[in-house]
């Protein structure tokens, strides 16, 4: 159908897809998970409207195979099969590691929220690509610690990290990098002689969200793989009516924002 209004329109198609996809595994090849993913591409000024099933269709031939590798193929499909010039994708989902803990070994599974988010242009050149996650974190308060003669006050947290990159690396990887720049990171099985390792190792690395966020972002720069990326910290205070929140943005020599 035709459109005599002459408008174009920048994005149009399909959002909050609940969708199963099959994602990369460091440990085991592969993941199973359920993803929500967003769909879009430009619409010319002179089409009345998109063909909305064709961007399922696409979803549906490509759900084992979606990954960093193979997002600028199917961005590239959307465009073939929608006659676009340009194409959006989003893809979130969350994603488990098998965790142990750190004295007793009791395994357990950590899940992390996880996004891919890409763009290509007319020229089929992908205008941007970043991968995020989630992370959840412990902290404790350096402050609360230097003024009490017993204890100090701590809180679970989450850090939320986008990068772009040059080639490709694993999502482990990058969670590892996060847990490490916080007091102490989280697990879903704990044992007594674990609650007391954790509960002094967060007292002995004592951190603001400032000081994740920053240590973080030593660690990004310290990677020549990543080329820009930014840092969200925000604890849930456990003594306060608030949150604390940090964030930081990064763009490295020879990279793009």
């Amino acid at each position: 159908m035709l459109d005599e209004r002459r408008i174009e329109v920048d994005k149009v198609g399909v959002k909050n897809v609940k969708y199963p996809i099959c994602v990369l595994d460091k440990r085991q090849g592969f993941q199973q998970t359920v993803a929500t993913i967003d769909m879009f591409v430009n619409l010319p000024h002179n089409f009345k409207g998109t063909h909305m099933s064709r961007f399922l269709e696409i979803l549906h031939e490509n759900q084992s195979t979606i990954n960093i590798k193979s997002f600028p193929h199917i961005l590239l499909e959307m465009k073939r099969r929608l006659n676009a010039q340009s194409a959006h994708l989003r893809v979130e989902f969350p994603y488990f590691i098998k965790k142990e803990a750190p004295v007793s070994r009791s395994e357990g599974y950590m899940e992390y929220l996880c996004a891919f988010k890409g763009s290509m242009d007319a020229s089929d050149r992908m205008t941007e690509f970043t991968v995020a996650v989630s992370v959840p974190i412990h902290t404790l308060c350096p402050c609360s610690k230097e003024i009490s003669t017993a204890g100090a006050h701590n809180q679970r947290g989450v850090a939320r990290v986008e990068v772009k990159f040059k080639r490709f690396f694993w999502i482990e990887d990058l969670i590892e990098i996060i847990e490490e720049s916080a007091s102490s990171g989280l697990y879903s099985v704990l044992k007594r002689e674990d609650e007391k390792f954790v509960t002094e190792r967060s007292y002995n690395n004592p951190k603001f969200v400032e000081d994740v966020a920053r240590d973080i972002a030593i660690a990004l720069y310290e990677k020549d793989n990543f080329t820009w990326f930014t840092i969200e910290v925000e604890n849930f205070e456990s003594i306060h009516a608030h949150n604390a929140y940090a964030f930081i943005e990064r763009t490295k020599e020879g990279g793009e924002s």
